[in-house]
């Protein structure tokens, strides 16, 4: 079983598409879960519809900010395999005074494949590909300034 979280921390979801992140964020935390493909599901009635992602971003900064200024536990549930957007991030939970803990989904690739393939919404491959490529590793993501590297392990998010 493992630990619980820091109350008030943000908490970042770091790995590919079909690495199990959402179905992690739905079993452990009912509320404070923002996910980008939500809100570029509000904004367009599709959440693969990427020209939204800039709406999509700033719902999701509105509500990140309303959170951790109240000092909630929240969950950031999208690839963040990008260094730029988890500094922004982590930006955010320092001018609030929060802790940020990132959790890493560095599943093999063909695993991520399975899983994307059994999805209703697909990933198309070749972007599963690439952003399975771009996985921080955990000292990376301690050299950001994350508090706290959690690592998901293969069958944990089927298992919970």
């Amino acid at each position: 079983m493992e630990a619980p979280y820091t109350s008030g921390s943000l908490i970042v979801l770091v790995g590919p598409p079909g690495a199990g992140k959402s179905s992690y964020a739905r079993r452990r935390f009912p509320t404070g879960r923002l996910c980008l493909d939500d809100f570029r599901e509000m904004a367009t009635d599709d959440a693969a519809d990427q020209s939204a992602t800039p709406t999509a971003a700033q719902i999701q900064n509105l509500l990140l900010d309303a959170r951790l200024a109240r000092g909630l536990t929240t969950v950031v549930d999208s690839t963040n395999v990008l260094p730029h957007v988890r500094a922004g991030l982590l930006a955010r939970a320092r001018y609030y005074q929060r802790p940020a803990v990132a959790v890493l989904f560095d599943l093999p690739l063909d695993v991520c494949e399975a899983r994307n393939a059994a999805r209703a919404r697909q990933v198309p491959r070749d972007v599963v590909r690439e952003l399975h490529q771009m996985i921080p590793t955990a000292e990376q993501l301690a050299a950001e300034g994350f508090i706290s590297i959690r690592t998901v392990d293969l069958c944990e998010p089927a298992r919970r």
